[in-house]
Parts: C-alpha cells; sequence; structure tokens
C-alpha cells in the first residue's frame, strides 16, 4: 500500500518503497496458520501439539529481530534486504519439499526468521526515511500493508490448498518471493548517511549489546513492549485455533472459506492509519485505551461461533480494529526521537511480538483440546483484560515520558 504524497495520511517519496512491500514479506510467517489440520494430518501432530508449527516460526521471528533486523542500522539496508529476500526464497521451497517433522519445523523457522527481518527492516526503513512529523503516519501506512499481507496470507493459502495442496501454498510464495527480488533491487532507496554514521562506528557486538541498552532504559519501549506481547498473544489465540472449529462438524468448511475470513480483518487497517495520526497528535494513550477495551469486548461475539458466523465475523472485525490501533501506537511511540537506532528499536519491541505470538500459538490449541472453543475463548478474554488492566497501570507512569524524547 502506497500513500500518495501529501494528505493526513500520506508518507513521504522515499519511505514508499518500503512501506509497498512490507506486507508481501510478512505474508510468509502467517501462511501455516489455515493449514495446521493438514499439516497434523501428514506429520502426525495431535490437535494440542500441532501449534508447535506456528511456535517454530515465531522462534525464527525471535531469532530475526536479535540477530538480523539490528544490521539495518549498521550495514546497506538495501543490500540486506536483497539478501534476505533471496535466502527467503530458499527457505520456502524448503518448506515445499518437507518430508518430516523435523525438517518441517526447520524450515518454518527458517521462513519465520527471514520474512521477519524482511518485514521489519523494511518498517524500519520506513521510518528512518521518513519526516519527524509524518512518523506516525508513516508507521500506520506500513503497518497497514503487513495487515493486508497476514489477512491475504489466510486467505490464499486456504485457496490454494484447496486446489493443489498445502505445498503448493510455499512453492507459490516461492514464485512471487522471486518476483519481488526482481522488482526491488531497483525500488529501494539508498540510506542517508547522516541519519546512520553514528551507528557505522559500532562494532556487531556493540551493536547487539546496545540493544541490551535500549530495552534496560526506555520505559517506554518496555512498557508498549509488555502491551505488544499481551496483545499479540491475544491474536494469536484466536487466528491459531480458528481452523480448528470451522473444519469439524458442524461447519465443515474448505481451507479457502476459512481463509477468506482474514479478508474481513482488513477493515483493521483503517485503525492501523488513523492510529498513527493520533499518534503524532499525542492521543497515544487514549487510543491504547480504547483499542484495549475494544480487544477485550471482542471475545464476545468471538464466543458465539458455534452458533453465528456472523457474530463470528463482527468479533474478527473488532479483534482486528483493535490489535493494529495498539501496535501502530506502540511503534509511533517507540519512534518517537529521531534517531539513528530505528532498526535496534522495533527489533526491541517485537522481541515481545514474537513471545507473545509463539506462547499464545501453543496456549490456544492445548486451550481447544481440552475445553473447545469455550476454553479458547476464555484464555483470549482472560489475556486481553490483563492487558487492559496492565495498560491502566502504566497510564500515569507513561504521561511523565511522553512529553519530552526519550534518552537513547
Amino acid at each position: 500500500m502506497t500513500g500518495s504524497q501529501g494528505g493526513a495520511g500520506a508518507c513521504t517519496p522515499d519511505a514508499a518503497g518500503p512501506v509497498d512491500d512490507a506486507g508481501v514479506s510478512v505474508a510468509n510467517v502467517y501462511y501455516a496458520q489455515p493449514l495446521l489440520d493438514a499439516l497434523a494430518a501428514e506429520f502426525g501432530f495431535t490437535q494440542a501439539a500441532v501449534g508447535v508449527v506456528i511456535t517454530a516460526t515465531q522462534v525464527g521471528s525471535a531469532l530475526a529481530l536479535v540477530l538480523l533486523v539490528p544490521l539495518g542500522d549498521l550495514l546497506d539496508r538495501r543490500r540486506l534486504t536483497l539478501l534476505q529476500l533471496l535466502l527467503l526464497l530458499a527457505a520456502l521451497i524448503g518448506v515445499g519439499l518437507a518430508s518430516s517433522p523435523a525438517w518441517l519445523l526447520c524450515g518454518m523457522l527458517a521462513v519465520g526468521m527471514l520474512g521477519t527481518a524482511m518485514t521489519q527492516g523494511l518498517i524500519a526503513y520506513a521510518a528512518v526515511l521518513a519526516a519527524p512529523e509524518q512518523r506516525g503516519r508513516v508507521v500506520g501506512t506500513a503497518q497497514a500493508g503487513v495487515v493486508v499481507g497476514l489477512l491475504l496470507a489466510r486467505t490464499m493459502a486456504g485457496l490454494v490448498a484447496d486446489i493443489a495442496g498445502w505445498r503448493a501454498v510455499y512453492f507459490v510464495s516461492a514464485t512471487l518471493a522471486a518476483l519481488m527480488l526482481a522488482l526491488l533491487q531497483g525500488r529501494l532507496p539508498r540510506r542517508r548517511l547522516d541519519q546512520v554514521a553514528a551507528a557505522e562506528r559500532l562494532s556487531y557486538p556493540q551493536l547487539l549489546g546496545s540493544m541490551a541498552l535500549l530495552l534496560w532504559r526506555d520505559r517506554v519501549l518496555q512498557i508498549r513492549g509488555v502491551i505488544a506481547m499481551l496483545m499479540f498473544a491475544v491474536f494469536s489465540i484466536f487466528w491459531s485455533a480458528l481452523v480448528l472449529p470451522l473444519r469439524a462438524s458442524p461447519y465443515g468448511l474448505s481451507h479457502a472459506a476459512i481463509g477468506a475470513f482474514g479478508l474481513i480483518g482488513v477493515v483493521g487497517t483503517l485503525g492501523a492509519a488513523k492510529a498513527g495520526r493520533l499518534a503524532d497528535e499525542g492521543r497515544g494513550q487514549w487510543t491504547s485505551g480504547a483499542a484495549l477495551t475494544l480487544l477485550l469486548l471482542a471475545w464476545l461475539p468471538l464466543a458465539m461461533l458455534p452458533y453465528s458466523l456472523w457474530a463470528l465475523a463482527a468479533g474478527i472485525v473488532a479483534l482486528d480494529l483493535a490489535a493494529q490501533a495498539i501496535h501502530v501506537t506502540n511503534q509511533s511511540m517507540i519512534f518517537r526521537a529521531n534517531t539513528g537506532s530505528h532498526s535496534r528499536l522495533v527489533a526491541c519491541y517485537m522481541i515481545f511480538y514474537a513471545v507473545g505470538s509463539g506462547a499464545g500459538a501453543l496456549l490456544s490449541t492445548s486451550a481447544f483440546a481440552l475445553w473447545g472453543w469455550g476454553g479458547v475463548c476464555m484464555l483470549g478474554a482472560a489475556v486481553s483484560l490483563l492487558a487492559l488492566l496492565f495498560w491502566d497501570w502504566s497510564a500515569r507512569y507513561m504521561s511523565r515520558y511522553l512529553s519530552r524524547p526519550m534518552p537513547r
């Protein structure tokens, strides 16, 4: 999704290239969600254990955030992005050829690692290139593209799996990665040297060590990271388990039909762009409280899945709208200072995301195996309530820091 220059939701021309492609790269991390039952049947996973496939991608995401994403503050971003995309293409082919559970999980780990490195690197790229007063809007636009990619991933995976099997999903994605590699070579702008000179004086170990300092010193990063961890756990609890009741009686839906539910969540992209503008205007706390309340309330219609698919659709809209508004607000807040550490900031922040998503996937499929869909909804609502209570506790503390730039 590319914003045109000018207007409230526009992104700067330099930032447009990275914004466009973040959604394509993130899709690879989420293809497996509507395919869990097919993967369980082929590789012998139980219903309770099949969530480990999603967890493997999140472990890969965590490794990328610690080891790869920070390199954007040290190396030429353009060359780094193209190399990561080439390796992602190879990993996708590896998953498509997987012949054992171990091979599958290793491939998923690699896809999670490289898909995440691409996505978060491109978002940090866009944040660096954006004007400070537009950074929240640019991040919001980039995140809207990520949401579309995430949601279309489920739809595309379900449709292709119904037609040609789950392996074809990854071969199609590898083809798209090859096309994107050809396109990005001419589209990615180069970094502005004045923005990265300080980071380039760091060695790689020093770069990684500086991330630990950011996590230790930056209170905004710490608090928004915990909120992100809980929110993404909620998001993963829902989407990881959804395929299981919809494939079973009484619905017995196809993978394509289940994937189509992801399209409903595209409405969440509207919240992503708006949340970025509100954060630029200093209303990030208000947006956070409203979105976290909506996140909790979303579980009421979601719990009606056994009785009404219309209620399920309404719950998906509320859940995705809330999650994306929180995510963009978080990122806008941690990017407030105009520094050369954007890749490290997004890496530190998204570590919380990976922990939440991985834990949510495991807890979700286990809850479904033990207590059915009602157990999944109770779990999701409990974590949503915990996120709201944590935000309420931290709001006054945060307000003292949002009035001035945080030291880096």
